[in-house]
């Protein structure tokens, strides 16, 4: 039987660290997951809500955004090495209110409206100590097999972890701010300044929220290309400057000269055309899932000195996009298309996008 979420409760007035897990008087012994059995296969369950360990704070949910990866694991089963072999649950893009605190962090946080950065690193290993948590060996991911996700009413985090969003951003831009940390991550791996010009590859979220990092960046043209002509146009009411599209016999990706290219499509022509429109010296980051392999025009790279690199998730991203998304014009809730209670988050993996969805919202509570 499901357990409805409870309503936030009110700020404690304590400033001292707590000697033991400390939580709202309202906050139930059980809770509501959607968990994904099996390919293709998700069950509305009752589990246990989780103690806070020290350090860690109990998150009431209220907005989870669908990714890319979550469609994937409840399609395939698997993405790459990590495969669904036992029961998990999905969703790792998260807003929602702190409703508990464990041992040695201050009860005062109780109340507060947080998003949360999924990692758990180890913080011991060397890829941790020299300032590359996200590529920890050891790292715990929300919805990253064997890992639950946020598909639930209630999770942990470290506190550090769980950061304060203002009253300006809404539930669903809370959980946005995880994308958004992408698309930031991917533009300060472009080398991007005042004054830079920048090709993306691709309209859809990522693609957006790249272009809206960009331009807290200043990058000063924004460039995104994408052969849908409904996502070109709504891509120009998110930073981008200019759209393109790269079936166009008339489009020259040569011509072009940018400082950077970002891939947010995966598409192994889009690469392609991306590489060809750097300037000498240029800078291309990937950042779209695509083909395992991809064939590289070794000459091209090698005669302009390209820099070709990759992003794996992101390291202190959340207080630039925190930020950034109360930049002016900056709106995320406009990328929202469409929302679904927690108890119809298969509806919401199985949904067939149309042409102008952007994204997807799971809403647990409010």
């Amino acid at each position: 039987m499901s357990v409805p979420a409870p309503a936030p409760a009110a700020a404690t007035t304590s400033t001292a660290p707590s000697t033991g897990p400390v939580l709202a008087p309202d906050v139930p012994a059980t809770m509501r997951a959607s968990v994904l059995l099996r390919q293709g296969e998700v069950e509305m369950q009752e589990r246990p809500v989780p103690t806070p360990p020290p350090g860690e704070v109990l998150v009431r949910v209220r907005a989870v955004g669908v990714c890319g990866s979550d469609v994937h694991y409840y399609k395939a089963g698997r993405i790459g090495d990590f495969v669904v072999e036992q029961p998990l649950i999905l969703g790792h893009e998260v807003s929602g209110v702190i409703a508990g605190v464990g041992e040695g962090v201050d009860p005062s946080r109780i109340g507060e409206r947080v998003a949360v950065e999924p990692q758990r690193p180890c913080r011991t290993c060397r890829q941790c100590t020299t300032g590359h948590l996200n590529l920890c060996p050891d790292m715990k991911f929300y919805a990253t097999p064997p890992i639950d996700g946020t598909f639930c009413d209630y999770v942990t985090a470290p506190a550090e972890f769980a950061f304060p969003i203002p009253d300006a951003l809404s539930d669903n831009a809370g959980a946005l701010l995880e994308p958004f940390s992408v698309g930031m991550w991917a533009v300060g791996k472009a080398q991007l300044a005042p004054g830079s010009r920048v090709l993306i590859a691709g309209a859809g979220p990522i693609g957006a929220l790249t272009a809206i990092a960009a331009r807290s960046y200043g990058a000063t043209e924004i460039i995104v290309s994408d052969p849908v002509a409904s996502r070109r146009e709504q891509i120009l009411g998110f930073g981008a400057t200019s759209a393109v599209d790269p079936l166009d016999p008339g489009f020259d990706p040569a011509a072009l000269g940018v400082d950077a290219f970002i891939e947010c499509s995966g598409a192994t022509p889009a690469l392609l055309a991306g590489l060809k429109a750097l300037r000498p010296g240029g800078t291309a980051v990937m950042v779209g899932l695509g083909a395992e392999e991809m064939p590289i025009p070794v000459q091209e790279v090698m005669n302009k000195e390209i820099v070709l690199t990759g992003i794996f998730r992101y390291v202190d991203t959340w207080p630039k996009v925190i930020a950034a998304a109360q930049a002016p014009g900056v709106d995320l809730d406009a990328l929202v298309t469409a929302e679904f209670p927690l108890e119809e988050a298969e509806a919401a993996l199985t949904q067939v996008p149309g042409e102008s969805s952007l994204k997807t919202i799971v809403v647990v509570s409010r």
